[in-house]
């Protein structure tokens, strides 16, 4: 018999440095979506209604920085500790002990930290596309410095409060739509290609995009939907993110190799950076990731992994939720 699942509602709840926009549907245990750079909660469009379908209460929300949620001017505070403490605060405000979260890009980075910090609240944890890498090594900054040559790494270019903002502002829609199209399976530029995850010296990011051509995934409405938002909020609150990582290796020098104990699932795509430049984290998993229940690369599938091949993953995903105990899902 079919299950009735309610529209999407939306709803702002507090935390303690602002508010938090989130989209909810369905009804259950909790489960929580967390996005990345640069998207939103509509990222998850085809997960909420597969994921209340299946059971649960399923709440993507707008990272701090992002829609409408709050913004801080403060570049550190968008440090990995204030976005955990966010994800914490929305799984009290709805009335929940604890939750499964989900996150996907930078939301993967933060999904994990949020089962490492705060294990009493979040009892299992999903990685889309970018592998948990513990803590540890040199301090990031330094790191992304040495890995462009002659060029420059997208993660460094973004570092300087202005610069990349100088790059999108003047045409959201434009840079998200090559953005988008630069890392997704059907649109990326063919092996031997300049990369896009570079800079050439005095150039942009966008000089290495895709020119004309939109990925499947992507329509117009969809792109619409997000240009709209950082057309409205600009890119700055998402930006400081990469802007924090040194931060976070100061922050977080406790747990340095710390492993991610709790029930775990990991889908990647095989033809996104992420994934190949990371295999070395995705095979350390069953140290970093005991719990790990299966670790997916999703064959000819690009970066954007819940959009692009959004079947497959939420069969991935609610398979995984059913397995879990019901103390925990």
């Amino acid at each position: 018999m079919a299950r009735h699942v309610a529209e999407m509602t939306h709803r702002l709840v507090s935390t303690p440095e602002g508010r938090i926009h989130l989209v909810e549907q369905g009804t259950g245990p909790l489960v929580l979506l967390v996005h990345g750079f640069p998207e939103s909660w509509y990222s998850w469009r085809h997960q909420l209604p597969a994921l209340a379908a299946a059971g649960y209460r399923a709440v993507a929300i707008d990272v701090r920085g992002y829609g409408r949620s709050s913004k801080p001017a403060a570049t550190d505070a968008y440090r990995m500790l204030h976005l955990v403490e966010d994800n914490v605060a929305v799984v009290h405000a709805l009335g929940e002990r604890s939750a499964v979260v989900v996150g996907h890009d930078w939301g993967a980075g933060i999904a994990a930290n949020s089962a490492l910090l705060r294990p009493d609240v979040f009892r299992a944890v999903a990685l889309l596309s970018v592998p948990y890498t513990p803590r540890g090594g040199p301090r990031p900054s330094d790191v992304f410095a040495r890995m462009g040559g002659d060029e420059e790494f997208y993660a460094s270019y973004f570092q300087e409060p202005g610069r990349a903002e100088a790059e999108i502002e003047p045409d959201v829609r434009g840079w998200l739509a090559g953005f988008y199209a630069a890392l997704s399976a059907d649109t990326m530029p063919a092996p031997g290609a300049p990369d896009p995850h570079f800079v050439s010296r005095a150039g942009t990011l966008r000089d290495r995009f895709p020119a004309g051509r939109m990925p499947a995934w992507l329509s117009e409405g969809d792109l619409d939907v997000y240009a709209g938002e950082f057309e409205r909020t600009g890119l700055s609150g998402a930006l400081n993110r990469y802007r924090n990582m040194d931060r976070d290796w100061e922050d977080l020098a406790a747990f340095d190799g710390a492993p991610v104990t709790q029930p775990s699932v990991f889908i990647g795509g095989s033809l996104d950076a992420s994934t190949t430049w990371l295999a070395d984290a995705i095979e350390a998993y069953p140290v970093t990731l005991p719990g790990l229940v299966s670790s997916r690369l999703l064959d000819g599938c690009g970066h954007w992994i819940q959009q692009e091949r959004p079947v497959e993953v939420n069969r991935i995903l609610t398979d995984w939720l059913a397995a879990l105990p019901a103390t925990v899902s």
